[in-house]
């Protein structure tokens, strides 16, 4: 065993050794072939990356190149613009010169010209004074020709001749003025006509309330209900037997009646008022007491026209005229009782007439008759002067009287002065402040303004409006208003009211300073 163990071991050793030996040139043969390996591969690494390096450099030349390029070509091409540019400024250059050389030889050429024009002009200048003085000479030759052939001198030949411009120019002027007036006229009355129509219609609504209409208080609001009378038959025969429209409505105590004639409505206002005093109200009492009612004021009517003519003195009229007369009493003209309004004209009238010595019986006549066609059916058409004519003439007055009736609105031709005295006094009458009535809402309106007015200027502390607007009081306050000042406050304020208000006739401005001073006596 030992013997084997000593075999084994120097075996072992051996073979390890001879292994070693053989490892190490295996490690050798192969660590020198890695390195021939490794060293291939870095030459390998360094020639690609050379060659790589060579692209890069390349491909960077190929940009710059490039890009040198591009920019070349920009820079031409602005260079090439400027060179553009430089020829096109130097060929302008170039043609200005060119336009200042022709202008300049133009200028030369025209100063020639204007040379040669003025020296003409001269000559010219010359032969026309020549011709001048030949002519003033010829002038004066043939003044004196003239003067010697007419006998008349320069300066009355000239008097002459403006005296005919003159007398031509006027003649002119009044052709002209006569035109003009003419068609102002026409265009007036075109104008007058409109506004009247307009008036009209603003107006005639608060006008046919205020003037056609009556009202009749009763005692109660029961009273309506007999009034109206079962189904309505006692209004219905109210109205039948009436001609006027019976308004019951809700107006307390009040009913009241319509129509545009007025005796028709006074006859319903003093039946309705008989019937509702009496009580007793059915158709048959109702017919009953209009007809009793109609001919007592038609008799009254008639006392009323026999009153008249009798007061003014007039005799021998046709009765139904004085019918007529008695008829006025019932007919009102712009709120004018149109009897009173008659008789005040046959009263201005007759002064008038008596003043200037005509015919003072005629005249009253003629003043009282005037309006007399307005008391005729409203079924008659025309004006009611012409109407006044027919019918005066039909019964036989005065011819002056008819024309005078006919003529007191310019319808027909006036024929005696006596006619012009009527159309005066019928103005006059009707100009009266105060004569013509004015609708409620517009009189009272006023005379609010009228006061208004008068307190607008400093000083005043109160102020009154009398007798229908005719006169305004001013109270002012003594402190502020002296005696000199109130008389020219009293001028500022009728100044005023003249350019701001409208009013019939005129109006007294009466300013009172008052100062008291009181004690007492013990």
């Amino acid at each position: 065993m030992q013997l084997e163990l000593l075999v084994i071991i120097p075996v072992l050793i051996a073979l390890m050794v001879l292994f070693f030996f053989i490892g190490w040139i295996f490690n050798n043969k192969v660590g020198k072939k890695s390195i021939s390996s490794a060293e291939e591969r870095a030459k390998q690494i360094i020639a690609d990356a050379q060659k790589e390096a060579n692209n890069i450099k390349r491909e960077k030349l190929l940009e710059v190149k490039d890009e040198w390029y591009k920019k070349k070509i920009e820079f031409d091409s602005e260079i090439n613009q400027k060179r553009q540019k430089i020829s096109a400024l130097e060929k302008q250059i170039s043609s200005r010169e060119e336009n200042v050389e022709k202008k300049f030889d133009l200028s030369l050429k025209k100063e020639k010209e204007l040379k040669f024009v003025e020296r003409d002009l001269i000559e010219a200048k010359k032969k026309l004074d020549q011709r001048t003085k030949d002519v003033q000479k010829l002038e004066s030759e043939q003044n004196e020709r003239l003067e010697k052939l007419s006998g008349l001198t320069t300066e009355d030949a000239r008097k002459m001749l403006m005296e005919n411009l003159v007398n031509q120019a006027k003649i002119d002027a009044s052709v002209m003025i006569k035109e003009i007036h003419e068609k102002s006229k026409i265009d007036a009355k075109k104008e007058a006509q409109k506004i009247i129509v307009q008036a009209i219609q603003r107006t005639a609504a608060d006008h046919s309330i205020e003037s056609t209409v009556s009202v009749v208080q009763i005692q109660n609001d029961e009273m309506k209900g007999r009034i109206i009378g079962k189904e309505g038959r006692n209004i219905r025969a109210f109205e039948s037997a009436t001609g006027v429209d019976v308004i019951v409505d809700d107006t307390p105590e009040a009913v009241i009646l319509s129509s545009f004639d007025q005796f028709r409505r006074e006859v319903a206002r003093v039946s309705l008022e008989r019937l509702i005093t009496d009580g007793r109200i059915h158709p048959a009492r109702i017919e009953e007491v209009v007809e009793k009612v109609r001919i007592e004021l038609e008799e009254e009517m008639i006392r009323d026209g026999e009153n008249t003519i009798m007061q003014l003195g007039i005799h021998n009229m046709h009765s139904e005229l004085v019918k007529h007369i008695g008829k006025m009493r019932y007919r009102s003209s712009y709120g004018q009782n149109l009897l009173q309004h008659s008789v005040e004209v046959a009263y201005l009238t007759g002064i008038m007439a008596a003043e200037l010595g005509f015919d003072i019986n005629l005249a009253k006549r003629a003043g009282l008759l005037h309006d007399i066609g307005k008391t005729l059916d409203k079924s008659l058409e025309g004006p009611h002067a012409l109407l006044g004519y027919d019918m005066t003439k039909k019964f036989k007055e005065h011819p002056i009287v008819v024309n005078a009736v006919g003529s007191h609105h310019d319808d027909i031709e006036m024929e005696h002065p006596i006619s012009a005295l009527v159309q005066s006094a019928d103005a006059i009458s009707g100009a009266r402040p105060g004569a013509r009535r004015e609708p409620l809402e517009s009189y009272v309106k006023r005379l609010e303004n009228l006061e208004a007015l008068a307190k607008t200027f400093d000083g005043v502390a109160k102020t009154y409006a009398i007798q229908a607007g005719r006169e305004v009081r001013v109270v002012v306050e003594h402190e502020k208003i002296d005696d000199v000042i109130a008389e020219k406050l009293a001028h500022d304020i009728a100044a005023k009211i003249e350019s701001e208000m409208e009013y019939p006739g005129q109006i007294k401005v009466t300013v009172i300073r008052e100062v008291r001073k009181i004690s007492y006596a013990n």
